[in-house]
Protein backbone atom coordinates (compact mmCIF):
# COMPACT_ATOMS: atom_id res chain seq x y z
CA UNK A 1 0.00 0.00 0.00
CA UNK A 2 1.25 3.43 -0.56
CA UNK A 3 2.64 5.09 2.31
CA UNK A 4 3.78 8.03 2.73
CA UNK A 5 6.88 9.25 5.43
CA UNK A 6 7.72 12.78 6.14
CA UNK A 7 11.52 13.51 7.04
CA UNK A 8 9.63 15.96 10.18
CA UNK A 9 12.02 18.14 11.80
CA UNK A 10 11.74 21.38 9.20
CA UNK A 11 9.08 20.56 7.41
CA UNK A 12 6.82 23.29 6.59
CA UNK A 13 4.27 21.40 4.81
CA UNK A 14 3.49 18.78 7.39
CA UNK A 15 -0.25 20.18 7.65
CA UNK A 16 -0.33 19.93 3.58
CA UNK A 17 1.00 16.47 3.88
CA UNK A 18 -1.75 15.44 6.38
CA UNK A 19 -4.80 16.93 3.92
CA UNK A 20 -4.00 15.10 1.33
CA UNK A 21 -3.40 11.44 2.92
CA UNK A 22 -6.60 12.22 4.40
CA UNK A 23 -8.45 12.53 1.09
CA UNK A 24 -6.78 9.42 -0.11
CA UNK A 25 -7.02 7.69 3.25
CA UNK A 26 -3.32 6.82 2.80
CA UNK A 27 -1.00 5.74 6.04
CA UNK A 28 1.51 8.64 6.72
CA UNK A 29 5.03 8.37 8.85
CA UNK A 30 5.73 11.29 10.90
CA UNK A 31 9.70 10.77 11.21
CA UNK A 32 12.12 13.00 14.04
CA UNK A 33 14.38 13.75 16.31
CA UNK A 34 12.34 15.16 18.33
CA UNK A 35 8.51 14.86 19.61
CA UNK A 36 6.25 16.41 18.21
CA UNK A 37 2.73 16.54 18.17
CA UNK A 38 0.57 14.83 14.67
CA UNK A 39 -2.68 14.35 14.62
CA UNK A 40 -5.33 12.12 16.46
CA UNK A 41 -5.77 9.68 13.05
CA UNK A 42 -5.07 6.16 13.29
CA UNK A 43 -3.73 6.61 9.48
CA UNK A 44 -0.42 8.94 10.78
CA UNK A 45 2.09 7.19 13.32
CA UNK A 46 5.08 9.10 14.69
CA UNK A 47 8.40 7.61 14.99
CA UNK A 48 11.40 9.31 17.49
CA UNK A 49 14.65 8.11 16.57
CA UNK A 50 16.89 8.94 18.55
CA UNK A 51 20.93 8.69 18.36
CA UNK A 52 22.91 10.05 15.84
CA UNK A 53 22.17 13.49 13.54
CA UNK A 54 21.23 11.26 10.64
CA UNK A 55 19.12 8.94 12.98
CA UNK A 56 15.92 10.09 11.27
CA UNK A 57 17.21 10.20 7.67
CA UNK A 58 18.91 6.29 8.07
CA UNK A 59 14.95 5.16 9.33
CA UNK A 60 13.13 6.19 6.45
CA UNK A 61 16.00 5.57 3.94
CA UNK A 62 15.35 1.57 5.57
CA UNK A 63 11.61 1.67 5.75
CA UNK A 64 10.56 3.72 1.74
CA UNK A 65 10.67 1.68 -1.28
CA UNK A 66 8.83 1.41 -4.88
CA UNK A 67 5.75 2.59 -4.36
CA UNK A 68 6.20 5.18 -1.25
CA UNK A 69 6.73 9.39 -1.45
CA UNK A 70 9.37 10.57 1.45
CA UNK A 71 8.86 14.13 1.88
CA UNK A 72 12.60 16.14 2.54
CA UNK A 73 14.78 18.97 1.71
CA UNK A 74 17.63 16.67 2.84
CA UNK A 75 19.28 15.88 -0.57
CA UNK A 76 21.66 12.88 1.07
CA UNK A 77 18.13 11.39 2.24
CA UNK A 78 16.41 11.65 -1.31
CA UNK A 79 18.97 10.23 -2.76
CA UNK A 80 19.07 7.54 -0.99
CA UNK A 81 15.08 6.89 -1.05
CA UNK A 82 15.69 7.29 -5.03
CA UNK A 83 17.85 4.47 -5.17
CA UNK A 84 15.32 2.25 -3.01
CA UNK A 85 12.76 3.39 -5.32
CA UNK A 86 10.81 5.78 -3.65
CA UNK A 87 9.56 9.35 -5.38
CA UNK A 88 10.68 11.67 -3.53
CA UNK A 89 9.32 15.57 -3.17
CA UNK A 90 10.84 18.67 -1.67
CA UNK A 91 8.57 20.93 0.48
CA UNK A 92 8.59 23.53 -2.53
CA UNK A 93 7.31 20.93 -4.78
CA UNK A 94 10.39 20.40 -6.65
CA UNK A 95 10.31 16.51 -7.00
CA UNK A 96 13.98 14.89 -6.55
CA UNK A 97 14.13 12.46 -9.82
CA UNK A 98 16.67 9.92 -11.35
CA UNK A 99 17.55 12.33 -14.09
CA UNK A 100 17.81 15.32 -11.81
CA UNK A 101 19.72 14.06 -8.13
CA UNK A 102 22.96 14.36 -9.41
CA UNK A 103 22.97 17.69 -10.31
CA UNK A 104 21.12 18.59 -7.12
CA UNK A 105 23.92 17.03 -5.04
CA UNK A 106 26.67 18.28 -7.19
CA UNK A 107 25.27 21.80 -6.37
CA UNK A 108 25.37 21.05 -2.58
CA UNK A 109 28.85 19.87 -2.33
CA UNK A 110 29.77 23.13 -4.19
CA UNK A 111 28.18 24.91 -1.96
CA UNK A 112 29.41 23.04 0.64
CA UNK A 113 33.00 23.63 -0.49
CA UNK A 114 31.90 27.39 -0.86
CA UNK A 115 30.97 28.09 2.94
CA UNK A 116 33.98 26.13 3.99
CA UNK A 117 35.83 27.80 2.75
CA UNK A 118 34.07 31.18 4.55
CA UNK A 119 32.06 32.14 1.06
CA UNK A 120 28.62 33.31 2.56
CA UNK A 121 25.94 31.78 0.23
CA UNK A 122 22.90 32.31 2.06
CA UNK A 123 20.46 29.90 3.36
CA UNK A 124 17.30 28.59 1.49
CA UNK A 125 14.24 31.10 0.88
CA UNK A 126 11.35 31.32 3.06
CA UNK A 127 8.36 28.94 1.81
CA UNK A 128 6.11 30.99 -0.40
CA UNK A 129 2.41 30.55 -1.08
CA UNK A 130 3.15 29.15 -4.50
CA UNK A 131 5.37 26.74 -3.28
CA UNK A 132 2.81 25.35 -1.28
CA UNK A 133 0.38 25.30 -3.88
CA UNK A 134 3.30 23.20 -6.37
CA UNK A 135 3.71 20.90 -3.20
CA UNK A 136 0.57 20.23 -2.98
CA UNK A 137 0.12 19.72 -7.30
CA UNK A 138 3.41 17.25 -6.69
CA UNK A 139 2.04 15.93 -4.08
CA UNK A 140 -1.45 14.94 -5.84
CA UNK A 141 0.98 13.56 -9.04
CA UNK A 142 2.82 11.33 -7.02
CA UNK A 143 0.04 9.90 -5.64
CA UNK A 144 -1.60 9.39 -8.97
CA UNK A 145 1.56 8.03 -10.81
CA UNK A 146 2.18 5.48 -8.08
CA UNK A 147 -1.61 4.14 -8.24
CA UNK A 148 -1.74 4.18 -11.73
CA UNK A 149 1.00 1.74 -11.97
CA UNK A 150 -0.28 -0.50 -9.30
CA UNK A 151 -3.36 -0.93 -11.73
CA UNK A 152 -7.29 -1.07 -10.53
CA UNK A 153 -7.70 -1.26 -6.58
CA UNK A 154 -3.88 -0.63 -5.79
CA UNK A 155 -3.94 2.34 -3.46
Amino acid sequence: MLHIFVDADACPVKEEVYRVAGRYALNVTVVANSWMRVPSDARIAFELVKGSFDAADDWIAGHAGPGDIVITADIPLASRCLASGALVIGPTGKPFTEDNIGGIVATRNLLSELRGAGEITGGPKPLAPQDRSRFLQQLDEAIQRVRRRRGPGGA
